[in-house]
Order: C-alpha cells, then structure tokens, then sequence
C-alpha cells in the first residue's frame, strides 16, 4: 500500500521559516518524481516544487528563492524548506510521487498558516 505521510505544517509569523517533510512507503521511492503542491481556499491546487530522481529541480515564480526542496533517497523522504514566509503562502500543502512525473500518489496535506 502506497502512502505519503506530511508532517511540519503550523502556524508562522509572516518571514519565518518552516521545514515540510513527506515520508514515502510502499513505493521505489528512488524512482520517482516528487513534488509539493498546495490549495489555498477557493482556489486551485497549484505546482510549489518539484525535484526529479535525479535530483533536476523546478520551482514556482511565487516560491523561488525562498524555498527549497530536497530528498533523501535512504529515508524515503522529501523536504520543503520554507524561507521569507508570505501571507499568500497559507494553504493546505500536499506532497505527490509519480514514475516520470508527479501526480500518481497523493498525501492528505498538511496546513501552513502564515500570520502577520
């Protein structure tokens, strides 16, 4: 059975910091693609970061420069690092794993909540 745990999300003052993780099982974890995605209420999911098995990154405009995300192949695991917070950065984030591109798998989310 597939799953995609997150963890980290919370409450943080506006240009703080927050670290997600997602802890992948029951996948070939070193195969995939993975990916943070986020929905804020009312709007659509939309792409924050990818990273690829190899390790090729991508990023949206709104994120890049403040986060980052990483994996660790020997923990199955995928990071955001989450800089220089915004309020427009609150929403529910999820993780997501695919063989080729993300999408396959999906985690139940994780809130981040960003206060002025």
């Amino acid at each position: 059975q597939v799953q995609l745990v997150e963890s980290g999300g919370g409450l943080v003052q506006a240009g703080g910091s927050l670290r997600l993780s997602c802890a992948a099982s029951g996948i070939m974890f070193r195969l995939y693609d993975m990916g943070w995605y986020r929905q804020a209420p009312g709007q659509q999911r939309e792409l924050v970061a990818a990273i690829t098995r190899s390790g090729s990154t991508n990023y949206a405009d709104s994120v890049n420069g403040r986060f980052t995300i990483s994996r660790d192949n020997a923990k199955n695991t995928v990071y955001l690092q989450m800089n220089a917070m915004k309020l427009e950065d609150t929403a529910l984030y999820y993780c997501t794993g695919g063989v080729s591109k993300t999408g396959t798998y999906w985690g139940q989310g994780t809130q981040v909540t960003v206060s002025s």
